[in-house]
């Protein structure tokens, strides 16, 4: 099964978040592998860590993404 980026989040927490919400909603997003360093913000790289989901899913999944990445983004008033 192939896979496609539809998004990237700021941090691995985000990008966990990210997937569970994507998963709740009946989408199969690629389980992040576990490691890395203590205390790197971004072991990813500057343009955030990948969320992956097959991609007969990608197109709807990144809609959805989009709007989630937005709203975790936007503070509480």
């Amino acid at each position: 099964m192939a896979y496609q980026i539809i998004a990237k989040a700021k941090n691995a927490s985000m990008a966990r978040a990210l997937e569970v919400a994507l998963r709740a909603y009946g989408f199969h997003p690629l389980e992040q592998g576990e490691g890395g360093l203590p205390g790197v913000p971004n072991l990813f790289g500057p343009d955030g860590v990948p969320v992956q989901v097959p991609e007969e899913e990608a197109a709807d999944a990144t809609v959805l993404a989009a709007e989630l990445l937005k709203e975790m983004a936007t503070p509480d008033p």
